[in-house]
């Protein structure tokens, strides 16, 4: 990983200093940064006009393939952008070796990707976050040790090798197990958007396939509706497993009386078919610790009651 070419295909950074510090960080690590002006511009919420973003996101096409591609930040914006990128041509580079990491809004990119070329991108870090972390006063906080473990790996060898040891309650069908299939998924609240568009992979594509999702800010009745519109339109019921990461940042109410994650999540366990398989904690989403998932390479997992592993190699 010598060089690395920023984008900002979405929401404007909410600080000058989270896209600074993060380049200084990888500039420290041996790596050159390049297109760094994107991180500056603003245009009400988004970063860059509609023009400019889907601009630099086609430039992709030209870059050389040796060059790894790292959003900025999520937020929102790509949306806006889908019927003009030229999927065919960044895809055709990504084959030939370039590489393409982000997550969160950048969930719509990356299923647009799979589902009009069948090209793997990386579900991953994001430069403020991940980082450009900030501290309550403003001090750069080291990058997480564990995300940047995890990156390198899946930048350098093209490989995903995680044990995940956490207790399991929503198996059913089996205590034990093994399923493979295409891994694809991201941010629900993003995916959801893309359901009745050219932009979410068919079912075809899919079938047997592992999703993962993850969420930030979304209460657990959101959640709850979300996977029931996933559910109810056919896009979770062909699925070999379903992987929930982090579901982060919200606030529960008075008025809950006790719904919480875990009852929205035990709600849709009761409706999935039980030879799909429910898996929880992956580090994964909107925190520091998250593993780097190649969207639409083949993964096979394995698991039992007290956690499970999950393998790649793209």
């Amino acid at each position: 990983m010598k060089q690395i070419h920023l984008i900002a295909p979405s929401g404007a950074s909410l600080d000058s200093q989270s896209p600074l510090a993060g380049i200084a960080w990888l500039k420290q690590q041996g790596i050159d940064i390049l297109n760094t002006d994107c991180v500056s511009r603003v245009e009400q919420r988004f970063a860059g006009t509609d023009k400019q973003r889907l601009s630099e996101i086609n430039q992709l096409a030209d870059l050389s393939p040796e060059i790894l591609v790292l959003v900025m930040r999520g937020g929102y914006g790509l949306h806006r952008l889908l019927p003009d990128i030229d999927w065919s041509a960044i895809a055709q580079n990504i084959q030939k070796g370039l590489q393409i990491c982000g997550h969160s809004d950048f969930t719509a990119f990356e299923l647009g990707m799979l589902a009009k070329t069948g090209a793997i991108t990386l579900s991953g870090p994001m430069l403020n976050f991940d980082f450009g972390c900030q501290g309550e006063q403003g001090d750069s906080i080291t990058p997480n040790a564990f995300m940047w473990k995890q990156f390198q790996t899946a930048v350098q060898d093209h490989k995903l090798d995680y044990t995940v040891s956490a207790s399991q309650k929503y198996l059913t069908k089996s205590d034990t197990g093994a399923c493979s299939g295409i891994l694809w998924g991201g941010n629900l609240t993003v995916l959801t958007g893309l359901i009745g568009t050219p932009y979410l992979p068919s079912p075809a594509q899919t079938q047997g396939g592992i999703l993962f999702l993850e969420d930030v800010n979304e209460h657990p009745y959101r959640i709850e509706r979300m996977l029931m519109q996933l559910l109810d339109a056919g896009i979770i019921s062909n699925q070999s497993a379903i992987l929930l990461g982090g579901f982060s940042a919200y606030r529960l109410h008075d008025h809950d009386r006790g719904y919480s994650l875990e009852s929205a999540l035990e709600c849709i366990r009761q409706r999935l078919p039980e030879e799909i398989v429910l898996l929880t904690d992956l580090p994964f989403g909107h925190q520091a610790e998250k593993l780097t998932l190649p969207v639409g390479a083949q993964a096979q997992v394995t698991y039992d009651r007290a956690g499970f592993s999950i393998q790649s190699q793209w």
